[in-house]
């Protein structure tokens, strides 16, 4: 089970919380929602770096660690080169770190990857599929529906990115290999990185995001894996 803290879903101004008070109110909310007795990763939801040098806040939190109300601590950063709490993590006991990477974006390769590895934390890819484009769906010049999020994306840039995966698909995907599959354990191949955080809208998808773990991209000896 893992959750984050610092945004409040209850708060419809979407108003940050990022005071040991306001997070330790937040852990019991999430306790109760989720009905546990604990939570196995509590993580630090991309907060700027102001709010995370607070001494307070992680003195709060370890002592809820002490207490067994959290397993685990971790950060998810929010810029895919925040060095400065990703450096931070074994200081105030993150295991975990969260970070956007995916075939279209590898800035976490230059630096926060090295850190990771370093200090042995657990690495969670997010957005492995590239908001989509890397699901194989789309062909250049593909328009979206003005309900969908990535109709806000810049138009440019959009197209620059379903030219690039229709030059990955038929460079480096493997023949007769589905394309999201390839993108997840494209990530996964990574040493650094743990376990990736697809999305799914059916059982189908939940397969199809499990055989990736299976390709032969993902060496068998991968340093993340567990017997």
């Amino acid at each position: 089970i893992a959750t984050k803290f610092g945004h409040s879903a209850l708060d419809k101004n979407n108003s940050s919380h990022w005071a040991a008070d306001e997070v330790r109110t937040q852990l019991e909310e999430s306790l109760k929602s989720l009905r546990t007795d604990y939570i196995d990763l509590y993580q630090f939801h991309s907060g700027p770096d102001s709010v995370f040098d607070n001494d307070e806040l992680w003195t709060m939190l370890d002592k809820q660690v002490q207490a067994g109300k959290i397993r685990n601590l971790g950060i998810s950063i929010g810029s895919n080169d925040n060095l400065h709490q990703t450096a931070a993590a074994s200081k105030i006991n993150a295991k975990a770190i969260q970070v956007v990477y995916n075939r279209l974006d590898t800035t976490p390769e230059n630096r926060v990857f090295p850190s990771c590895i370093e200090q042995d934390l657990g690495v969670l890819a997010r957005v492995p599929l590239a908001s989509g484009y890397l699901s194989g769906k789309y062909k250049p010049g593909a328009v979206f529906a003005a309900n969908d999020v990535r109709s806000n994306h810049d138009k440019e840039l959009t197209a620059s990115r379903l030219r690039r995966v229709e030059e990955i698909s038929r460079t480096e995907v493997p023949a007769n290999v589905n394309m999201a599959e390839w993108a997840l354990a494209w990530c996964l191949k990574h040493p650094a990185v743990t376990c990736v955080i697809p999305g799914c809208k059916s059982p189908e998808q939940v397969e199809t995001n499990a055989r990736a773990a299976s390709l032969d991209l993902v060496a068998d000896n991968h340093p993340q894996s567990v017997s």
